[in-house]
């Protein structure tokens, strides 16, 4: 009833949850890209020059996602800020340490105590998102970070799993063209960056469900 007393409030929810599904959209593709490149990077060639190269990528995949959750919830774009920078670096670090413990403890230990631990650190890293750029300190009873943090880190679990035990590629018979010989090759990395890039939608749409839809 209050709904057809004021049809404004109708038209601002389906706005707030547009917005919502579009940033969440856009910051799932940008950590996507960000952390599977970084992670292919990492495993495929253990050299300093990769090793930076996947640093600098994850950095600034965290700095340009950081910027897409402040502009979506602040409605604003200021200049670069401290506050953001600062966590950025503390979300690229989260996920540095999340693969440096998984290859400490190897196997099925290491991806289950990693996956734990990243879980933890993601919750922190939400909860300190929404303290810096929305002023709100979410309780102890609040499942939202806990839950987003979860999704995501079942995502990157899924690269891990896949780049050590799976190993096997799809690949289609050649094709003659003019230009050439082409043949379509899928292997599973790709298709755990497909999952983990769902897994962050699935995630961050929650995340700013709740943040923009707060009475839901």
């Amino acid at each position: 009833m209050s709904v057809i007393r004021h049809p404004g409030v109708l038209g601002q929810r389906t706005r707030r949850r547009l917005v919502g599904l579009a940033a969440a959209l856009t910051v799932a593709v940008v950590e996507a890209l960000a952390v599977s490149l970084w992670f292919g990077l990492v495993i495929t060639a253990r050299t300093t020059t990769t090793a930076l190269t996947g640093l600098g990528i994850l950095l600034c995949g965290s700095l340009l996602r950081i910027t897409i959750f402040e502009t979506t919830i602040t409605d604003s774009a200021p200049p670069l800020t401290l506050e953001r920078v600062g966590t950025a670096l503390t979300l690229t670090a989260g996920w540095v340490v999340w693969l440096l413990l998984a290859e400490f403890l190897g196997g099925v230990a290491g991806v289950l105590v990693a996956t734990v631990c990243l879980t933890g650190a993601l919750t922190a890293q939400f909860c300190f998102e929404c303290y810096v750029f929305h002023s709100v300190t979410p309780t102890l009873s609040a499942v939202t970070p806990v839950l987003s943090a979860a999704v995501l880190a079942l995502g990157a679990a899924a690269l891990l799993t896949t780049a050590w035990f799976v190993d096997w590629t799809i690949g289609s018979p050649f094709a003659e063209l003019d230009a050439g010989i082409i043949a379509i090759r899928i292997e599973t990395i790709q298709l755990a960056a497909l999952v983990f890039g769902l897994c962050a939608f699935l995630a961050h749409q929650h995340r700013f469900q709740r943040l923009l839809e707060p009475d839901l």
